[in-house]
């Protein structure tokens, strides 16, 4: 085909420019305001031509709905098409297309007292060591039982499920090494999903979880990269296969790394190519499923990758999604740098772009349940921050774990050193989800641990596999307080296990945390081989653990951290956004509320700062009304989240009580109220002491008759009164009086 001519390309490319641009001066014209006058005057109002020709024009790329600026990675004139204005409730899919031993055992007994040249750790050693045919045959057999239509209604149907996260691999669509042959049909069962997910009113995120070389060395990255057979060096003292990986773990997706600098000598150009060469394979099979939320480009890259080729891969990845499906949501992975100095401001202005970060307890030090609740509504704070500083956060993956026990987390038959840090819970391992035909399973129940031996030590032990550990009940009755959980057997006594009230706890208070302020969340993972509900979402729900139907408008959730929260959050809009998408923020809200009237739309008749507060408690009012319903404070980025203290004296509050795990009514009281609640009852028990001593002592009694200002009531003709009191008839009263009076003279004591 004969290329178009450059003038012919010039004048198509500068046709938005220009007709944005008109657009502009019609609005000014219409307003009787320049440009300068609302930067005057408004301090999140940016004229819409100048936020784009502040670029240059040489090195932008218009799209459908924005202009995109190579050399700052940045974007103008975004029309906000479709604003990331609810919020994700998601499972991961991991173990299905991304082998890891951890998530998935039944595939790896096989290897268990393997040698050096028979032993799988990984998705690209599996393939290797069973050669392209058995592994398909075997990876056929799990990918038929491991995900299913009925897995996918369920759920769904539970209620708190709205989209999923698919882990996938680049091997999938650019074969290459041991992968060529051994993923064949795989995109056959992706397609099915797909299906399946639209079927049920999901939608599907994937997420490019292995690249080729490795991204951070993990066996989630496809290959664990950084390895070592050291048999030799133990054999002087027993004869067994061993190795070790993480003291020298390796990532060598971005070039080659130093281990002495902790950096990179050289870029891989063409691993570089082959990620976005995937990218573009995702694009052209999936951009017209209706199914597809969007892409994730690259899982998990660890904190060496050089952030600045990192951010390029970012941008190419975007540009690519963007040109056949303009309405994907781009989710980035944070390179376990969660930080606002290294986000804010990068892809700024990016329509449909966000950043994953992910977040897990499990590595953490032992702790009481309190420090794992306080620690979990934390990450609100970053969150916020991150939300404010950058633009949407996604946490795509989290976990209830709150230890590293669970049977080959940190790699087959290894571990990293020095965890777990406590004595794990043995349970038995179980039957297989993939049936007897499977090699290696059942277990021998007879066998002790079994090689090769990594640097740590986790596998399955006379039938018996390690996993989570169970929470006791605090003997001192004080959960805040108490320190049986330092000596608690893993396996908690019946009568003493509290693992369901802390993990329904946990679990809630993270709900509220993700949930709560940032754009959602996907839990890690659906299902688990072994029975840890920990890392599995359906067991979870069946233990009560997550709440079944709609995590929305849930006082359980939406108050799960009003112990540990110190501030509230509320929308507002950010400085300098564009008049057009301000006003549309303003309109949608409206909408949202039915304040359609007239009366209502005459804020789009204010200037300057009455617009400014006017749009601002607009946004307030409606995220403050929806947000527990799943709306976010978003509408296109031109919003965020900022604290202010919650006062909550107008009424009564619900907490979510940690100790009895039941809502408990909590009044809340001015001062004056508690003020006049002290005199009341400093009054009413003057009074109770008045009348004891009435009826108790005569002497007092008879004291008090003679007292003439308290006639009103000694000589009352109330029957009740007088007989609380103690006091005579009236008709004895004069005489009574007389005999006091002589009483006293005589110096008589009643």
């Amino acid at each position: 085909m004969k290329a178009p001519s450059s003038s012919l390309v010039v004048t198509l490319w500068l046709l938005p420019c220009l007709a944005l641009a008109l657009k502009q001066q019609q609005h000014i014209s219409h307003n009787g305001h320049s440009p300068h006058h609302h930067r005057r005057h408004h301090r999140f109002l940016q004229d819409d031509a100048n936020a784009t020709a502040s670029q240059d024009d040489s090195d932008s790329t218009p799209f459908r709905h924005f202009v995109a600026h190579n050399k700052t990675m940045t974007c103008s004139a975004d029309e906000h098409a479709r604003p990331f204005n609810n919020q994700i409730r998601g499972v991961n899919l991991g173990g299905w297309m991304v082998l890891e031993p951890w998530i998935t055992p039944s595939l790896f007994y096989q290897f268990l007292s393997g040698r050096e040249n028979s032993t799988a750790f990984d998705t690209y050693t599996f393939c290797e060591v069973l050669g392209a045919e058995e592994a398909n045959k075997q990876l056929r057999n799990h990918w038929d039982r491991w995900v299913t239509e009925e897995i996918i209604q369920t759920l769904a149907a539970s209620g708190a499920v709205n989209s999923l996260r698919l882990p996938v691999g680049d091997y999938m669509y650019q074969p290459y090494g041991p992968y060529v042959g051994c993923f064949d049909g795989a995109l056959d069962y992706v397609d099915n999903l797909l299906d399946w997910a639209y079927s049920s009113g999901l939608t599907v995120l994937f997420d490019i979880h292995t690249m080729k070389d490795s991204q951070n060395g993990f066996d989630n990255s496809g290959q664990a990269l950084g390895f070592q057979w050291t048999s030799a060096l133990s054999a002087e003292y027993v004869d067994q296969i061993s190795f070790q990986h993480w003291p020298i773990r390796d990532a060598r997706w971005m070039g080659a790394f130093d281990q002495d600098t902790a950096e990179y000598s050289f870029i891989d150009r063409e691993n570089i190519q082959h990620s976005l060469k995937v990218i573009q394979e995702i694009v052209d099979r999936y951009a017209g499923h209706p199914a597809v939320l969007g892409l994730e480009p690259v899982n998990e890259p660890w904190q060496y990758t050089p952030i600045e080729e990192l951010k390029r891969f970012y941008w190419e990845g975007y540009l690519i999604v963007k040109k056949k499906a303009p309405y994907w949501k781009y989710i980035m992975h944070d390179s376990f740098r969660l930080d606002p100095n290294l986000w804010g401001g990068f892809m700024d202005g990016c329509p449909e772009r966000a950043l994953d970060t992910h977040i897990y307890q499990a590595w953490r030090d032992p702790d009481s349940r309190i420090g794992f609740y306080t620690n979990a509504c934390q990450e609100k704070g970053i969150l916020a921050t991150m939300e404010r500083e950058f633009g949407p956060i996604i946490v795509g993956e989290w976990s209830l774990a709150t230890d590293n026990c669970q049977m080959w987390l940190n790699g087959f038959n290894d571990n990293l050193p020095g965890f777990p840090r406590l004595p794990c819970k043995y349970i038995p391992c179980g039957d297989s989800y993939l049936g007897t035909e499977q090699p290696g399973v059942p277990l021998n129940p007879t066998k002790p641990l079994q090689g090769p031996y990594g640097t740590g030590i986790s596998g399955p032990i006379y039938g018996l596999c390690p996993t989570s550990r169970d929470w006791v009940k605090e003997s001192s009755g004080n959960p805040l307080t108490g320190r049986d959980w330092v000596r608690a057997p893993p396996q908690a006594p019946k009568h003493l296990d509290d693992t369901d009230n802390v993990m329904r706890n946990l679990a809630l208070k993270k709900l509220d945390a993700f949930a709560g302020i940032a754009h959602g969340f996907y839990f890690w993972n659906f299902r688990s081989d072994l029975y840890d509900p920990q890392w599995d979402y359906m067991a979870a729900l069946d233990r009560g653990w997550i709440p079944r139907g709609s995590l929305q408008q849930n006082d359980e959730i939406d108050l799960a951290c009003k112990r540990e929260d110190e501030n509230d959050y509320v929308c507002v809009f950010k400085k300098y956004q564009l008049a057009s998408a301000v006003k549309d923020a303003v309109h949608y809200a409206l909408e949202a509320q039915n304040m359609t009237s007239v009366e209502d739309n005459k804020i789009f008749n204010l200037t300057g700062r009455a617009f400014q507060e006017a749009a601002d408690a607009v946004i307030s009012d409606y995220f403050e009304k929806f947000h527990r319903q799943g709306a976010t404070c978003d509408f296109g980025g031109t919003t965020q989240l900022v604290e202010r203290g919650r006062n909550t004296t107008d009424e009564d509050f619900f907490y979510y009580s940690d100790d009895e795990y039941r809502f408990e009514s909590e009044p809340s009281f001015e001062l004056w109220q508690l003020a006049l609640v002290g005199v009341g009852i400093a009054l009413f028990s003057a009074l109770i002491g008045f009348i004891v001593a009435m009826r108790c002592s005569p002497k007092f009694n008879a004291r008090v008759r003679s007292y003439g200002v308290l006639n009103p009531i000694t000589k009352s003709d109330s029957a009740m009164i007088r007989s609380t009191l103690n006091l005579p008839q009236l008709s004895d009263y004069d005489e009574i009086k007389d005999a006091i009076a002589n009483a006293e003279k005589d110096d008589h004591v009643f």
